[in-house]
C-alpha cells in the first residue's frame, strides 16, 4: 500500500517530501509519492507546474490515504456506505481529515470499532422475523448500528472522542 515512502502522518508530511523532490528535480519519485499517497494525478501535475504552492492539503491528504485503503479492502454495501460518508465527512471537517491521515487509524480500525460496537450490542430477533426470512437456526442476533450510531463511533475513532 504504502510501499516506496511509507505511510505518512499528515498533509505536512507530504509536503515536505514534496517539495524536497521537486527542489530535487526527482519528479518520478514525486510522482511515485504522491500516487503512493492517493493525490490524484491533476494534483501532481499543477504542483511540478508551479501551479499549487503545495501537493494536498489536509481534505487531499485524506481523502488520498481512504482511497488508498478502501482499493485494498473492498468495502461492499453497509461499510461502503460507511466509508462513503466518512468522505463526505472530510470535505466538511478539517479536523477530521486531519485526524483520518494518521498512521494509526485506518478504513480497517474504524470498520472494527463499527463491528466492535455491533458484537456488544447484538438483539434477538423475534422468531416470526426469523421464520419470514426462512432462517433455520434456534436463536439469531443482530446489532447493526443504526447510521446516527455509526456517525457518533466512526467520529469518534478518528477524533478520540466519545461514540
Amino acid at each position: 500500500m504504502f510501499d516506496k515512502f511509507g505511510e505518512m502522518n499528515s498533509a505536512e508530511e507530504i509536503n515536505e517530501l514534496a517539495e524536497n523532490l521537486l527542489n530535487e528535480g526527482d519528479m518520478e519519485s514525486l510522482e511515485t509519492m504522491a500516487r503512493e499517497n492517493g493525490i490524484q494525478t491533476e494534483f501532481i501535475v499543477a504542483y511540478q507546474e508551479g501551479d499549487i504552492p503545495f501537493l494536498c492539503d489536509n481534505m487531499t491528504a485524506a481523502l488520498g490515504k481512504i482511497d488508498i485503503e478502501e482499493k485494498e479492502l473492498k468495502p461492499q454495501e453497509i461499510m461502503q456506505d460507511w466509508t462513503e460518508y466518512l468522505k463526505a465527512q472530510c470535505m466538511e471537517n478539517e479536523e477530521l481529515a486531519r485526524c483520518v491521515r494518521r498512521k494509526d487509524k485506518s478504513l480497517k480500525g474504524m470498520i472494527g470499532a463499527l463491528l466492535s460496537w455491533s458484537f456488544k450490542h447484538q438483539q434477538s430477533i423475534d422468531k416470526d422475523i426469523v421464520k419470514a426470512a426462512g432462517v433455520t437456526a434456534g436463536r439469531v442476533t443482530m446489532g447493526i448500528p443504526g447510521m446516527g450510531r455509526a456517525k457518533k463511533i466512526i467520529k469518534a475513532y478518528y477524533t478520540g472522542g466519545q461514540a
